[in-house]
C-alpha cells in the first residue's frame, strides 16, 4: 500500500480501517506534515519559502497568490488543494485525509479548524476512521475560531461568522452563524 491506494481509498469515502495497511500509510505520511509544519512554523520565512514549503506539505504547487500566516497545522498535507488569491491567517488547523478543497480568493481567518475525519461511533469500532470532504467555494470568508465538520460544502461568496460550527452544506450567498451554524441572511441584504 502506497499514498496513492490511500488518496483513492479516502477520495471514495472508504472506511479506513484502525490498525489496516491503509492506516499504517496515513500515519507515515502524516508524520511527513508533522515534519513539514514544524519546519513552517518553526521560525520566520519570506513568503516565497512559506509558498515552498505549503506546496511540499500538500504535494504540489501552490499558486503566488496564496498567503499563509504560521503557525498552519496539518496532521495529513497530502490532500489538500487551494485556489488562487487564498488567505489563510494564523493558527488554522487542517485535518485534511477526506479532503479540503479551499477556493479562489478565499479568506480563512485565525484557529479555523477543518475536520474530514470522523471515528466510529461503535466503541468496538473506534479506531475506524470514516472520511469525507470539506470543499469551499470561491470567494468565502470563513471568520476567526470557525470549526467546520466533514462532508460540509460552503458555496461560493457565503460568510461564516466569528465561532461558528459548521456541520451542513452552507447555501451560497448566504451568511451563517452560530452552534450549529445557521442562515441568519444573505450577503446582500
Amino acid at each position: 500500500m502506497d499514498l496513492d491506494d490511500l488518496l483513492e481509498a479516502l477520495n471514495a469515502g472508504q472506511t479506513i480501517t484502525g490498525d489496516s495497511p491503509l492506516h499504517e500509510v496515513m500515519h507515515r505520511t502524516s508524520q511527513d506534515a508533522l515534519r513539514i509544519t514544524g519546519e513552517l512554523n518553526g521560525g520566520y520565512h519570506e513568503p516565497a519559502q512559506v509558498r515552498e514549503l505549503l506546496a511540499s506539505l500538500i504535494g504540489g504547487p501552490v499558486d503566488e497568490t496564496v498567503t499563509v500566516f504560521p503557525p498552519l497545522h496539518s496532521d495529513f498535507g497530502k490532500n489538500i488543494a487551494l485556489g488562487k488569491r487564498v488567505f489563510i491567517n494564523s493558527g488554522c488547523r487542517f485535518q485534511d485525509q477526506g479532503g479540503v478543497t479551499i477556493g479562489d480568493d478565499c479568506l480563512i481567518g485565525h484557529n479555523t479548524v477543518l475536520a474530514t475525519l470522523n471515528h466510529d461511533l461503535d466503541p468496538a469500532r473506534r479506531a475506524d476512521m470514516h472520511p469525507a470532504p470539506i470543499v469551499i467555494g470561491r470567494n468565502v470568508w470563513i471568520g476567526a475560531n470557525v470549526t467546520v465538520l466533514p462532508g460540509v460544502t460552503i458555496g461560493d461568496d457565503a460568510v461564516v461568522a466569528a465561532a461558528s460550527v459548521v456541520t451542513k452544506d452552507v447555501p451560497k450567498g448566504t451568511v451563517v452563524v452560530g452552534s450549529p451554524a445557521r442562515v441568519v441572511r444573505t450577503v446582500t441584504d
